[in-house]
């Protein structure tokens, strides 16, 4: 079984965006996904309350209500959206169900700097969570064509953490009306006509083929029960 966690402690990243269009991406490619919502605000739980019965079907799970995280025995993928500010034991227990932590992070200094020192916190888990989880990041909510978005893809591609290490960053996803329109109908860009949103699919290819190959594992591999 897949699992894959859509984390950053800080307010405002988009992680149900995220989560809300990787359960349907995959849903949309023939796997059978649970899409479990830790956060207590429920809103990739709302998405799923409105998605057409005539599009492949989601399993919802109230992972913030059910600490146990029941998902259907024939699931492929599991899509978690976790809470907003996750530290500590919370963090911990979220990442040992993870093989795969995706952490938006919206492009401003202060957002950066912030993901910097979460990775910190990741990676002071290490000795508490058997997993070698791997992790990469996407800037979301990147207005296409400003002067930041320009200079931003190079910025975060030779960026360094406090280690030393590179800051893991895959791609950037523009703002786009497309995520209104995906959001209020309980569908994912990959659901509509092609035609309709090739520009969003273009920025997502890096992180789903990162996504659906071997790099995005760990060897070893957590399962949901």
């Amino acid at each position: 079984m897949r699992t894959i966690l859509v984390l950053n402690a800080k307010g405002g990243s988009g992680k149900t965006t995220v989560a809300t269009n990787l359960a349907g991406f995959y849903a949309s490619e023939g796997a059978k996904v649970a899409l479990v919502d830790h956060d207590p605000q429920g809103s990739s739980l709302d998405w799923l309350s409105v998605r057409p019965k005539d599009r492949p079907k989601i399993a919802a799970v109230d992972g913030a209500s059910d600490k146990r995280i029941r998902v259907p025995r024939s699931t492929d993928v599991v899509i978690m959206d976790a809470p907003s500010r996750t530290h500590d034991e919370q963090l911990a227990a979220l990442v040992r169900r993870a093989q795969t932590i995706v952490l938006p992070v919206v492009p401003s200094p202060i957002d950066i700097r912030a993901a910097q020192r979460f990775l910190r916190e990741l990676r002071e888990l290490r000795n508490l969570v058997d997993t070698d989880v791997k992790l990469t990041t996407v800037a979301n909510r990147v207005r296409e064509g400003s002067q930041i978005a320009n200079e931003l893809e190079d910025y975060l591609f030779e960026l360094k953490l406090p280690s030393g290490r590179k800051f893991p960053f895959i791609t950037m996803l523009r703002q786009s009306t497309n995520y209104i329109r995906s959001a209020e109908k309980g569908l994912s860009i990959f659901e509509f006509a092609p035609v309709q949103t090739a520009g969003d699919r273009e920025y997502w290819s890096p992180l789903t083929r990162w996504l659906q190959s071997p790099r995005s594992l760990p060897e070893r591999r957590p399962t949901v029960s």
